[in-house]
């Protein structure tokens, strides 16, 4: 039988970093961030052969795909202590795209999957945050509407600063529980009355159209344009990611970011990077607002006023620098991560070479080879020929 899904987190995982043909660049990092003991939250992968069966097949699945994914769901299940669909105590997840390589036309990422009318209930009593809860449904409605039914974020945008302008309020923060039930109900019905159907209250019907949505978003129009531009064969696929949610968005003790262990556009050796508390990861790049540095002497440098990370969460960042060292000791290279702090716990989310400029990548490369990380002769490897005249 055809292994088609493999897991990871809980301390332990399926594949390794070798394994990105079959995983994709994201999952098969994730495998190694877990066997390396990091804290991973449990999901598991899809490979991108199922993307390759499923063009090859009139766009469908082999057979044993549904159930080798209700396994893999029940052993995340069973990691993390909660149920997927269930009203008491829900299991929610992440789906994102990851092909063997780094391919930004690719499917936006879906959040906060398997809430509904009743999970978002469950949600608000386990969290004890009833405001938590419904701004994580109306972001799921937001995100779920738009990778996979196709209704454009600016629909949802105009009800939403409709109700701010009615509020009298200028960021999402400053909305209640009782804005975001409205807002939510508002969202539910614009869907409803553009689509002619519903939002979407099934947990197994929401993951299985994401999960179609990335192997639909495989051939985009986006995504075909940067493989012509980039070489990239069709025929390699991108595979899926379904990860157990962990929420940024709990309040004060909570925070999402992105880091780059050396700065990318000069190649200084120190860590380099924004996060926001209680934000999820779509408001860091979303600029509805300003994130803030991780250390302080980048926010020294930028001469911002808000804490930076080093200062708000000292001990998570301590634990942060610790475990960012250790993935670029590991990978012997700078590194691009984006990571979520719940309530005072630090999660990993993703790791991968980080992208630089020539100037960065000549810098970086030396300095490498003089920490003694690599050769000489790996360095001058490095750099590529183009990258060299465009510093000349």
């Amino acid at each position: 039988m055809t292994k088609w899904v493999y897991g990871f987190g809980g301390g332990s995982a399926d594949g390794d970093a070798s394994m990105k043909n079959l995983l994709g660049g994201k999952g098969a990092n994730l495998a190694e961030m877990s066997s390396l003991g990091l804290p991973v939250p449990p999901g598991f992968t899809i490979t991108t052969e199922v993307c390759t069966w499923y063009y090859a097949n009139q766009e469908t699945y082999p057979t044993d795909l549904i159930d080798q994914v209700k396994a893999a769901l029940a052993h995340v299940e069973s990691v993390v202590g909660k149920t997927f669909g269930d009203a008491a105590n829900p299991l929610l997840v992440s789906v994102r795209s990851g092909a063997r390589a780094s391919m930004p036309g690719m499917m936006d990422t879906v959040l906060n999957l398997g809430l509904n009318d009743e999970t978002v209930e469950g949600l608000a009593k386990l969290s004890g945050d009833r405001r938590f809860a419904f701004d994580s449904y109306r972001r799921f409605i937001t995100m779920y509407s738009n990778v996979v039914l196709g209704l454009g974020h600016d629909y949802f945008e105009e009800v939403l600063d409709d109700h701010k302008d009615r509020l009298g309020v200028s960021v999402d923060t400053e909305l209640t529980a009782e804005n975001w039930e409205k807002v939510v109900a508002d969202y539910k019905a614009l869907v409803e009355r553009e689509l002619g159907k519903p939002f979407p209250q099934d947990p197994q019907a929401q993951l299985w159209g994401a999960v179609g949505a990335v192997f639909e978003s495989w051939m985009n129009d986006r995504a075909k344009f940067y493989r012509r531009m980039h070489d990239i064969p069709e025929s390699w696929g991108t595979a899926v990611n379904v990860q157990s949610m962990v929420f940024g968005n709990m309040g004060e003790t909570s925070a999402t970011g992105v880091a780059f262990t050396r700065n990318p556009s000069t190649g200084e050796n120190r860590l380099y990077g924004e996060f926001l508390i209680n934000a999820q990861g779509e408001d860091v790049v979303a600029g509805i607002r300003t994130p803030q540095s991780l250390t302080k002497a980048g926010r020294e440098e930028m001469g911002e006023t808000a804490p930076s990370m080093e200062e708000a969460m000292p001990q998570v960042f301590a634990q942060f620098v610790d475990v960012v060292g250790r993935l670029e000791s590991h990978y012997r290279d700078m590194q691009d991560i984006e990571f979520t702090v719940e309530q005072g716990r630090l999660w990993m989310l993703q790791t991968r070479n980080g992208k630089r400029t020539a100037k960065s990548a000549l810098k970086i490369a030396v300095d490498l080879a003089s920490e003694g990380v690599i050769s000489q002769d790996e360095a001058v490897s490095r750099v590529e020929p183009g990258a060299l005249d465009q510093l000349l």
